[in-house]
């Protein structure tokens, strides 16, 4: 198995959907609600072997840019059972926000994602910048991400 990293760059410029969705803890909460960081939504499930692979490098990720006004938001897909994702979520220490979109609507609304891991980078003003399809190549995340966060 290889990793592999498609750049989707139609939906570039694109503002980001303003679709609601349930925390862990039950809180809710919408993306429009994070205007003003740079916000990397990961679209994962705990059966897809490259979403598991990359998860300490997005924690990681994470915790670099955090203190910046970076934010991750982690989205289990509507297939992956619940109890699953608490418990990934509580054994990995996962520190960012994670979603059950039990509806399918948070990936429906990110122009129906079905692959995972896809992933979709949104800038201060809530456009989206960049959808990653398959594994992140964390070496030019971090670079556009350190770009991004620059701007005013």
């Amino acid at each position: 198995m290889g990793v592999y990293l498609v750049y989707n760059t139609s939906a570039s410029g694109k503002p980001a959907p303003d679709v609601g969705y349930t925390l862990l803890d039950g809180s809710t909460s919408a993306i429009d609600q994070l205007r003003g960081k740079v916000v990397l939504v990961n679209f994962w499930a705990t059966d897809c072997a490259p979403c598991v692979n990359e998860m300490p490098q997005i924690v990681a990720t994470h915790e670099k840019f955090r203190a910046k006004g970076y934010e991750t938001l982690a989205v289990a897909m509507s297939y992956d059972p619940p109890a699953l994702v608490i418990a990934f979520a509580e054994r990995r220490r996962l520190p960012f926000s994670v979603v059950i979109d039990n509806t399918g609507a948070v990936a429906k609304s990110f122009d129906q994602v079905k692959f995972t891991p896809t992933s979709v980078l949104i800038d201060k003003h809530g456009r989206i910048v960049k959808r990653f399809v398959g594994e992140l190549d964390f070496v030019a995340l971090d670079a556009l991400v350190e770009k991004l966060l620059a701007q005013s």
